[in-house]
């Protein structure tokens, strides 16, 4: 059984703030651990349910954020950037299954370090006319590739934006929003027996096919900027169109149109450059 790990930063057990999950700030090398003893209990758990070959990708930020000696040796770790497929990095129709680790709420929710792939740059995404975030878009992505997401672990508001998405999804609640930069914390030990033994249930269970997935049909992939100079730039890349002064749109098939997005977000970075979260 082939498993693929997508480890997010945000919706780390014990985590709840910009200094915790940027390099440089000032609790970011703990946030680090923390991120490792997230990711190593759920290989873990899939060790336990039978898996035989475990990808993780770090897909927080720079992508360089878990320490290797720090992974479990059974896991190989796919670092660093640029990737073309962000956080799907590696992901492939050979994986079984998905797990995504440390995930956060989209942009607008009330969660713990909420946003949408790019802090405050990213007002609102839609796919197919539905609100997305991260969490929807990595799963639409992967139903195309036929690779269901089984397990989530974030903190409450990620868990019920992935259920409003897809129900059958495992989700795991390391802790409980009480706003974007607070939060009431699951004792460590605790979230991440919780974690092990959520991703070997999620594995030992039949799965139906995912739902939400695409077919061979085009898809629709909507981003309101903050920047007015973000969307009047994309406008020079061929099939981006202008739904407003802020807002672009593209049809294409998922993998293809998530990596387009990935191009998007780099025009977008090299035209802003502001700090995330403020």
């Amino acid at each position: 059984m082939r498993i693929y790990i997508s480890a997010d930063m945000e919706g780390i057990t014990g985590l709840v703030d910009a200094e915790d999950v940027q390099p440089g700030g000032r609790d970011y090398e703990r946030g680090r651990l923390m991120m490792a003893e997230d990711v190593n209990a759920a290989v873990r758990g899939a060790l336990t349910a039978g898996a035989t070959d475990i990808v993780v990708n770090d897909a927080h930020g720079p992508m360089r954020n878990l320490v290797p000696e720090t992974l479990h040796p059974e896991a190989r770790l796919i670092r660093g950037k640029p990737k073309h497929m962000g956080m799907l990095e590696g992901l492939t129709p050979e994986h079984d299954a998905m797990i995504c680790v440390g995930y956060h709420s989209r942009a607008g929710a009330l969660g713990v370090l909420s946003h949408s792939f790019m802090g405050h740059e990213i007002e609102d995404i839609w796919l197919d006319g539905m609100p997305v975030g991260e969490i929807g878009l990595t799963h639409a992505t992967a139903a195309v590739l036929g690779v269901p997401m089984v397990a989530l672990t974030g903190d409450d508001s990620a868990c019920a934006e992935t259920l409003a998405w897809d129900e059958s999804v495992t989700t795991v609640s390391v802790k409980s929003a009480h706003d974007r930069f607070a939060a009431k914390l699951r004792p460590a030990a605790e979230a991440r027996q919780a974690i092990e033994e959520a991703v070997t249930a999620s594995l030992s269970v039949p799965r139906k096919a995912p739902q939400h997935a695409a077919t061979s049909a085009l898809s629709t992939l909507r981003v309101r900027w903050q920047s007015a100079s973000v969307a009047s730039t994309l406008l020079g890349i061929p099939s981006v169109n202008s739904v407003d002064s802020r807002t672009v749109q593209a049809e294409g098939q998922l993998p293809s149109l998530y990596r387009l997005f990935g191009v998007w977000m780099r025009v977008a970075a090299s035209l802003t450059g502001q700090a995330p979260y403020c």
